[in-house]
């Protein structure tokens, strides 16, 4: 791979504080069950594919918001840790966005997030537009106000960056975001919500008359790709001890792009996001687990 263009990496996307308790088995509904470890993680989708983005080799700017409180200085401070460039980090009156956790033996999670200051980002800044014009390849969620969303891929289309959505948590999405998307980065079960289709293949089929390219992330399944160009791939998930499957979708999404603003190719690309996510579930924690550059190329080594 070549080396990362100037602009690299900006995400636009969530910080939170991740609580997360780990106990032998989820709980049903209406029901407690017993944890046996307790944990504060800086999360959160955005800073967690920043996370993984720099680990990775990328150089990457964020654009969020933090609240005035202990949370927000430790996720701020563990993203300026990983590399991360925070200056267009917000710091905002009252609490930090927070994921409430629940991981269980097979390394399954339940997840409750409240957005916090996550949900005073409604629009960008003009500092914060000029950023992600600079972007090589820009990466979204769905953890901050669809309007926000909805203007950084306008805004990153229109610069001629490529364009990443992760659509989680997953909602009903307006033809507008969908026409300044380059490739869509769901999991299984959002691609068929997105879709209305029961199958996978038939929901890809369906995305791609809204997106140039979808990658569908299958867990323990591996990933698949489809492009209206006719490329096509599919890769299984490298067998490896599964510890915590927290934030490995969003390790997969900042692995993938670094590899394409690197200029790397679809195959080497899911290679490297597959590599990316399958060290991370082999350790606790959301962006805690995000491997470095080194990492993942031992791993496809």
């Amino acid at each position: 791979m070549v080396s990362v263009p100037d602009g690299g990496v900006v995400v636009v996307g969530s910080a939170n504080m991740d609580l997360v308790a780990y106990a032998a088995r989820l709980p049903e509904v209406g029901e407690t069950v017993t944890g046996r470890a307790y944990q504060t993680i800086p999360g959160g989708k955005g800073a967690n594919q920043a996370v993984a983005a720099s680990r990775a080799g990328a150089s990457v700017r964020m654009v969020g918001a933090a609240g005035a409180d202990a949370f927000g200085d430790q996720v701020v401070a563990a993203l300026a840790a990983a590399g991360v460039d925070c200056a267009a980090v917000r710091r905002t009156p009252g609490a930090t966005g927070t994921a409430h956790i629940s991981v269980d033996d097979e390394g399954r999670n339940t997840i409750v997030v409240v957005p916090g200051a996550n949900g005073t980002v409604t629009s960008l800044s003009a500092g914060e537009r000029e950023l992600v014009r600079d972007a090589s390849v820009l990466l979204l969620q769905l953890e901050l106000p669809l309007p926000a969303v909805l203007e950084a891929a306008r805004v990153g289309h229109e610069a001629g960056a490529e364009v990443v959505l992760t659509p989680a948590p997953v909602r009903d999405l307006p033809d507008e975001l969908y026409a300044a998307v380059d490739v869509l980065l769901p999991n299984a079960g959002e691609a068929r919500r997105l879709a209305g289709e029961p199958d996978v293949g038939a929901a890809v089929k369906a995305l791609l008359r809204r997106v140039p390219a979808v990658v569908v992330t299958l867990g323990g399944d591996g990933c698949l790709l489809r492009t209206r160009y006719g490329v096509e791939c599919a890769l299984p998930a490298l067998d490896v001890p599964v510890v915590d499957t927290t934030a490995a979708g969003d390790t997969f999404a900042g692995a993938l792009a670094v590899a394409r603003a690197e200029g790397a190719d679809w195959d080497h690309t899911l290679r490297w996001a597959t590599a990316a996510a399958a060290v991370s579930v082999g350790r606790r924690g959301a962006s805690t687990s995000a491997p470095t550059r080194t990492e993942i190329a031992a791993l496809l080594a």
